[in-house]
């Protein structure tokens, strides 16, 4: 242990003469900027969970038997013949160079009930030197899988390789942007579309879509040397993988190429684009210079219809231009908008981004309006439009400046704070209210969080059975520092708020309006972190998984692993500690809801430790830095073992199997149709609660935008007999955009905690 502190204590002071901020240790700043249990000291592991207060339990890990060669051959070929290994990687015997089984960097479930996964980072078993000089030429497309999980057990049966194993973008080739025409490699055929850092989102038909992703090359570099300054470039391309061919298919390209995107389905199921990068080292566009030195401002619109099924890409209009973070946290809201929630992957290496200061403020896109608004300074109550101020970000924006500014006078002129200023000033009196440990926590939580997870907590209905707010969780991250040009805080925070959005319904998204902002501190977490993958169980509570002590992308390979899993309950608005998960996963690790109520965990894929090689330092308590780890494993919640859960057979009318195929069937309903679903012999009508329709999730960069829990209260069944419960399916298009849902059962406990059954799938369309 003295070993590890002495260690501990070298890199810190490291760290420090390089700029970057040390934990602090001193009461109430433990809890927002420090550490309280660094070396993962809270709850122990409890590997089998029998009593109902338990902590729940994690299964052991498993993993891919095989390892594949990859050649262009084999990378077509879905039944190639692997090697069986228990390790992660293997030496190709024909090219000397390792071939390694991939990571869950980007998951989705599937509407059958299968996860589709690919890897991050690819190659990079592979340096000589470091990451910055040889990944130009050592990096390799990322793989793809298909696992299947039988429900109830602990490990998957099997895995599929799709036709295309790395989803088959750019085989000729990409066209990259080259700064000074001639010094660049350019025959890196091996890495021009690599899926790593692309978004994905679930199509109306079940399809996957990867939007963006990575082309990998030298600036300068020489093809002769094969060494050079790596260079990250966003690509153009949008693919989609089809569950049902077990193809990808290449879609329309977009305009901008876009490494880092983040993606959300529209209530007409239209896909909306914003952010990336198109070169992150070196952002100089000599076509565009008023782009340079910044992320992709133009957001995109796919129509998955057009174009023969290939689809087509439409450029927004200039008002609908944003300066973002990269993969910012966005969500659709339920009367139709976009919401920017301030948060997202502030991995600008050299704070090269000129209008970072703007990610701190929330904002809204109104896609029948085709604009951007601002909401608030993220993390306080007092909304923009309160003083005017909605179309501040828009008036820094050089095309949008002149009718931004013309707007905002106008709204000045008319706005509240002119017609009543005392409402105003009786407003920005309680932005100073609380007890100082309140206050601190919000100066703390306020603005842009970087490598934060952001989840939409369950939509409820109100009194008119409508959907009409959404609130959001956002707990650890990093510091905002982009007010400072930095990418971002080092170290980790554990402070924890809930934002609520308060809409207007309206017959055209259009007419719809934002009218109101909260902001609300909740109980810290017990241990700060850094890129925690949050879960909403269907319980109601979230749970957050993995992630560091500190920024493992400023710094990677010299951060502390978080593996204690912590759950915060609604009714508390506290975190509590959970089990400790079996393997330590940092970067890009990945969890998600499976349809059984149970969490699939998996992920890890580092950088390289220090942008140098792969040097593991994990023997002096840091996280694992020697590679990817392929590995999964289970983590099951409380509710699991609790002997009173219910128990829900399926729906009245839908097969169980199909005669084909032996596959369960996906029921598909439409929204507003009515629906009856089927309990279990030991449970009864009059005991659920409510029932929650879940989306599945397709996830990348810990969130999914798409991500979301309708509840469908007691008092909104239409029918009530036995063992049936009917019950409509809501009509709002932006509440329930088409693709796969979970249906959720959900009874409660002699202490009112809610207890989901297992769930059955369906497809949700909507209609002619």
């Amino acid at each position: 242990m003295m070993k590890v502190k002495r260690l501990h204590a070298l890199i810190a002071l490291t760290v420090l003469n390089t700029g970057f901020a040390l934990p602090a240790h001193a009461g109430l700043l433990d809890d927002l900027i420090g550490s309280k249990n660094p070396l993962n000291t809270g709850a122990s592991s409890t590997k089998t969970c029998t009593s109902t207060n338990c902590k729940g339990s994690f299964s052991k890990p498993f993993a891919e038997p095989f390892v594949y060669r990859r050649s262009p051959t084999e990378d077509r070929n879905p039944d190639a013949v692997g090697t069986r290994t228990d390790q992660k990687c293997l030496v190709d015997p024909v090219t000397g160079k390792n071939r390694c089984k991939p990571a869950a960097g980007t998951i989705s479930l599937l509407p059958n009930g299968d996860f589709l996964y690919f890897n991050a980072l690819e190659g990079t078993e592979d340096f000589e030197f470091s990451i910055l000089v040889d990944f130009g030429q050592k990096a390799i497309n990322d793989q793809t899988r298909v696992m299947r999980i039988p429900r109830d057990t602990n490990a998957a049966t099997s895995w599929v390789r799709p036709f295309e194993v790395d989803a088959g973008a750019n085989p000729n080739g990409y066209n990259i942007t080259e700064l000074i025409p001639g010094l660049s490699n350019k025959d890196t055929n091996s890495a021009d579309g690599a899926l790593f850092c692309a978004d994905v989102a679930m199509l109306a038909d079940g399809r996957i879509l990867a939007v963006g992703g990575t082309s990998y090359y030298s600036e300068p570099g020489s093809n002769a040397l094969g060494y050079g300054l790596t260079e990250l470039e966003g690509l153009r391309n949008s693919r989609a993988y089809n569950p049902n061919t077990n193809h990808w298919t290449q879609m329309a390209d977009m305009n901008f190429g876009r490494w880092y995107p983040s993606l959300v389905t529209l209530s007409d199921s239209k896909i909306f684009v914003a952010s990336g990068v198109t070169k992150l080292l070196k952002p100089i566009y000599p076509q565009a210079p008023e782009q340079s030195g910044r992320n992709v401002v133009h957001t995109e619109t796919f129509d998955p219809n057009a174009n023969g099924g290939k689809g087509v890409w439409k450029v927004n209009g200039e008002a609908a231009q944003r300066t973002l973070p990269l993969f910012p946290r966005m969500h659709l809201l339920p009367n139709g908008h976009v919401l920017y929630n301030a948060g997202g992957q502030a991995f600008n290496p050299f704070g090269q981004s000129i209008d970072q200061p703007l990610w701190n403020i929330a904002a809204t896109y109104n896609p029948g309006k085709d604009q951007w608004s601002d909401l608030a300074y993220a993390g306080f109550p007092l909304r923009f439009s309160q003083a005017g101020l909605e179309s501040f970000t828009q008036i820094l924006n050089v095309p949008t400046a002149r009718n931004a500014a013309m707007t905002a006078l106008t709204n000045t002129l008319m706005s509240a704070p002119v017609k009543s200023p005392q409402a105003l000033m009786s407003l920005l009196g309680t932005l100073g209210t609380g007890n100082p440990e309140q206050m601190l926590q919000k100066a703390v939580g306020g603005g842009m969080r970087g490598s934060t997870f952001s989840v939409m907590l369950p939509l409820k209905p109100n009194t008119q059975g409508k959907y009409t707010d959404a609130s959001f969780l956002t707990a650890g991250g990093v510091l905002p520092l982009v007010g400072l040009t930095s990418p971002g805080g080092y170290v980790a925070v554990a402070s924890s708020r809930i934002d609520t959005v308060k809409t207007e319904l309206a017959p055209n998204v259009k007419d719809a309006k934002i009218v109101g902002y909260e902001s609300e501190v909740t109980g810290a977490l017990n241990q700060t972190r850094w890129y925690g993958t949050g879960v909403l169980l269907p319980d109601d509570s979230v749970t957050v998984f993995n992630g560091g002590d500190r920024d493992g992308v400023a710094a990677p390979g010299v951060e502390f692993a978080r593996q204690t899993t912590e759950r915060f309950d609604p009714r508390t608005k506290k975190w509590e500690q959970m089990a400790v998960s079996n393997h330590p996963r940092t970067y890009h690790n990945t969890a998600l809801l499976m349809p059984d109520g149970r969490v699939l965990v998996g992920g890890h894929a580092p950088i390289s430790t220090l942008y140098l090689k792969n040097i593991n330092l994990a023997q002096f308590g840091f996280a694992p830095n020697d590679g990817r780890d392929p590995s999964f494993e289970i983590y099951s919640p409380p509710y699991v073992f609790h002997p009173d859960r219910p128990e829900l057979k399926g729906f009245k009318d839908a097969t169980a199997t199909d005669p084909a195929t032996g596959k369960p069937m996906v029921h598909q309903y439409l929204k507003g149709q009515e629906v009856t679903i089927e309990l279990g012999d030991k449970t009864n009508a009059n005991q659920i609660d409510s029932i929650t329709l879940v989306r599945h999730t397709v996830m990348t960069h810990l969130i999914d935008g798409d991500q979301r829990t309708v509840v469908i209260p007691k008092s909104m069944f239409t029918k009530v007999n036995g063992k049936q419960i009917s019950f409509r399916i809501p009509d709002q298009a932006a509440v329930v955009p088409q693709g796969a849902y979970m249906v959720f059962a959900r009874s409660k406990d002699s202490a009112g905690n809610l207890l989901p059954s297992k769930s059955v799938s369906f497809m949700l369309k909507h209609g002619a």
